[in-house]
């Protein structure tokens, strides 16, 4: 048996760990794998050495890079960490959750900070979605719903960027900062309790460790989206809450191309 070692500098959230499980899953010489979020490295186990191995992980845009091969004993195989199904229902509803709650206070206090992070908290629902139909379903069907999920994202993306444009040539008001701030701060609750389940899933200590939280992505763009609200209150300017709103869309678009191709 062989295990390869590969570091994926991109991955620093459980949703990039989902991504490449669903990806990996329909190699027939994957008999396992480790993930180290912290150190963003992944641990692959063929019984066969297979050369599609690096084009799937290299086809995620998620920065994959071999660190080193060796041959193993079978009986090394660590013991499978896939997530169960309640875990998946769990964290997806969370952040479907904030989905509404962000999409719906982002059009009352007009913030497309807040309507982006809506849509980040969106794409991992998607992916967890796509997650739970791994485990007990056929991988044509989970290509079908990840198509169709990466088109939808990319779409809703693209009509943010649209946002932005608009509001910054004619709309003059600012935001709503308070909102900005207390809802992303909620946000930020939210993916902190995702990524203890996660890990807690993992791990008998069930504990979190503080590098992980302040690596993930999500947890960066819900402290963007408050620093642009300070910003808002501090510039009395919508600039700020434009500016990250970008950010986030351009993070979502790459999130929704990563999702469509789960469906080849």
């Amino acid at each position: 048996m062989q295990k390869t070692t590969f570091h994926i500098s991109e991955m620093d959230c459980p949703s990039e760990e989902n991504l490449i499980r669903v990806k990996l899953q329909g190699l027939k010489s994957v008999k396992g794998l480790q993930f180290d979020l912290e150190k963003r490295k992944l641990h692959v186990y063929e019984d066969i050495p297979s050369p599609e191995l690096n084009k799937i992980l290299d086809s995620l845009n998620l920065g994959s890079k071999v660190i080193q091969t060796e041959a193993i004993n079978p009986a090394d195989l660590p013991e499978s960490h896939k997530p169960e199904k309640k875990l998946l229902w769990t964290v997806l509803g969370i952040n479907f959750g904030f989905f509404v709650i962000e999409m719906l206070f982002g059009w009352i206090s007009g913030s497309v900070g807040l309507i982006a992070d809506s849509l980040d908290m969106l794409a991992d629902s998607f992916v967890y979605g796509i997650s739970i139909l791994a485990v007990g379903a056929g991988i044509n069907r989970q290509k079908k719903i990840a198509g169709i999920a990466g088109i939808f994202q990319l779409v809703l993306a693209i009509l943010g960027f649209l946002e932005v444009i608009r509001r910054y040539l004619k709309v003059d008001e600012n935001p709503d900062y308070k909102m900005m701030i207390i809802i992303s701060a909620f946000a930020l609750i939210a993916n902190a309790i995702c990524l203890y389940l996660l890990q807690k899933s993992r791990s008998e200590a069930a504990h979190m460790k503080a590098s992980m939280i302040f690596t993930s992505n999500d947890i960066l763009i819900n402290l963007g989206v408050i620093t642009a609200g300070f910003m808002v209150l501090w510039l009395d300017s919508p600039l700020p809450d434009l500016l990250i709103g970008t950010l986030v869309f351009g993070l979502v678009t790459q999130g929704a191309i990563r999702i469509f191709k789960l469906s080849y």
